[in-house]
């Protein structure tokens, strides 16, 4: 089945972030289906990206641009809109999970909510006028956090929560436009960070084992691989009826009965 991506321009934010993470995965895939992808990333690293793509015959634009700056989104969409004329799809990928529990200070929860969450409002905001041109749709990276909780990370938990939110409202106000708005909601992924997390710890193998152990599905990480096939199918013609959805990319982690996992030893 064709995902009739090519030549469609795809925004990614949070696409810089090293080899293997999910965004540098989508970014791959997405510039695989034969669509132009655009980078929007505080990190340089954007910039290699786009010209090893553009080596591979690739059209592709790193727009330097830090998310929690409203002009610099601003002036970002307009070059996008210089270069291409157009939109088709946007994809919210940033996220840091950033401890700033009830002990932190306001300013440090408020810098949360800007990343994780007033970033996605801003970013869709200005890419806005473009999608409703082009009947396009948007895709919100979702964290199981918004609905299990983690403890000592109110910044993250209110922003991830509110991405949800986000996205059911958007869909009702893009139903006027055709146009469509779901998420995808995360729960342990394998991403180079996660890994150097772990490769930090003192006890870093048992603690990844115990990690494991506790998602039903396979006792082992979601890859950022299986984020990207997912969010092809979301933004591509195959989920054309498909909105205002959360789909859980988490191996049973956040619904399934932990009573059902085998005992691993």
């Amino acid at each position: 089945m064709e995902t009739n991506l090519a030549g469609k321009v795809v925004v990614i934010a949070g696409a810089a972030g090293e080899s293997g993470s999910i965004g540098e995965v989508m970014l791959r895939r997405i510039a695989a289906e034969g669509a132009l992808p655009v980078i929007l990333d505080r990190s340089d690293r954007g910039n290699t990206y786009a010209e090893a793509l553009d080596r591979q015959g690739i059209d592709a634009l790193f727009v330097r641009t830090d998310v929690t700056d409203p002009d610099q989104i601003e002036a970002a969409v307009e070059q996008i809109g210089e270069k291409y004329g157009r939109i088709d799809v946007l994809i919210n990928n940033v996220g840091i999970n950033d401890g700033v529990s009830l002990e932190g200070s306001m300013e440090a929860f408020l810098q949360s909510l800007r990343v994780n969450l007033v970033s996605y409002w801003c970013l869709t905001k200005y890419c806005l006028p473009h999608l409703k041109k082009s009947g396009g749709n948007v895709l919100n990276i979702g964290s199981k956090v918004a609905l299990t909780g983690q403890g000592g990370t109110s910044g993250y938990a209110a922003s991830k929560g509110g991405v949800l939110a986000l996205t059911r409202e958007w869909a009702v106000d893009f139903v006027p436009f055709n146009m469509r708005c779901n998420a995808i909601i995360i729960a342990e992924c394998y991403t180079p960070a996660y890994r150097t997390w772990i490769d930090g710890l003192e006890n870093g193998d048992a603690k990844l084992r115990s990690i494991n152990e506790k998602i039903p599905l396979g006792q082992r990480m979601t890859t950022p691989e299986e984020i990207a096939n997912t969010a092809l199918f979301l933004i591509s013609d195959l989920a054309s009826h498909t909105t205002g959805q959360y789909v859980y990319v988490d191996g049973g982690y956040v619904h399934l009965d932990r009573a059902l996992l085998p005992q691993v030893h």
